[in-house]
């Protein structure tokens, strides 16, 4: 049976706002992270919150806030964060790519991550509800010199690069500059579908298989992994199994207003991966899979 890894993604950047549900405050944040590992995770994404502001925020403190917390009952899960979005209200479209990766450089210098977000292109992103009310979405921008720094840094603290695939492109590119970044540990592929968000293809079968023929060409036998934003990503998990791929869930890529908790996601993808032949790989396997 294949060992699949499952990745819980515990809020994202949306602000209860667009996402009720979510956790904001550290000790939320941790709890649910905790929940998730212990339903089956053995990757946990978060992104850390101002509480006053109910703003993400991108301090070295608030991801080690988090991440210590998830530590103290967990040694062996996999826990990342993300990076300041350029369109969010509170962050600056103007940042150097130092700037960017700030956190991420602290983060790795007290051994606190294993991973880092390095998505390999740009892409506008918008609501199809949006449109229809004439409401702008936003830009989230990944200059190609904040990639090529990010992969330097991966290289430097040995940090697993973690790209989220928006659009077919950021496939090519991504391989290209990781092929230009020797020593750079493997990244994983996250193919990023949407039902209502208008970036990418939705979660159909001959968009997985598009996909995975461009990455098999760009880069042979790398490990890639079906997700999302506001997304039902259940119907392309036995296929995902099927081909060998990993499997993310969690609030961040649920549709918005979703009343359901982040470890009942991770429980049902379980379940989904095990009907379909898999088997949920632990923190030590993956790690093992990415040597």
């Amino acid at each position: 049976m294949s060992k699949i890894w499952l990745e819980a993604a515990v809020n994202g950047p949306w602000t209860r706002k667009n996402q009720p549900a979510i956790p904001v405050s550290p000790e939320e944040i941790a709890a649910d992270c905790i929940a998730c590992a212990k339903a089956g995770a053995a990757i946990i994404h978060f992104h850390p919150y101002d509480t006053e502001t109910g703003l993400q925020v991108d301090t070295t403190e608030a991801y080690a806030e988090v991440i210590e917390r998830v530590r103290d009952v967990d040694e062996k899960v996999i826990i990342y964060g993300t990076l300041p979005m350029a369109g969010l209200p509170n962050v600056s479209d103007t940042m150097s790519p130092a700037q960017r990766f700030a956190h991420v450089k602290g983060l790795a210098e007290r051994g606190l991550i294993e991973w880092s977000v390095v998505d390999p292109g740009s892409t506008n992103i918008t609501h199809d509800a949006w449109i229809a009310e004439g409401r702008e979405g936003f830009t989230y921008l990944n200059p190609e010199s904040h990639v090529r720094y990010g992969l330097e840094l991966c290289r430097e603290k040995g940090l697993h690069p973690s790209y989220a695939i928006y659009e077919p492109g950021f496939i090519r590119q991504g391989a290209a500059l990781h092929r230009a970044t020797p020593g750079c540990p493997t990244p994983l592929y996250r193919y990023m579908f949407s039902d209502r968000l208008t970036f990418s293809f939705p979660p159909e079968l001959y968009a997985l298989e598009a996909y995975n023929t461009l990455r098999e060409e760009e880069a042979p036998g790398t490990p890639w992994m079906v997700a999302g934003l506001a997304v039902d990503i259940r119907p392309l998990i036995a296929p995902a199994v099927e081909r060998g791929g990993h499997v993310r869930v969690g609030l961040e890529d649920q549709p918005f207003g979703v009343e359901i908790t982040n470890a009942a996601l991770v429980e049902e993808a379980a379940k989904l991966i095990e009907a379909a032949g898999g088997t949920l790989a632990t923190p030590d396997e993956v790690r093992a899979g990415l040597s």
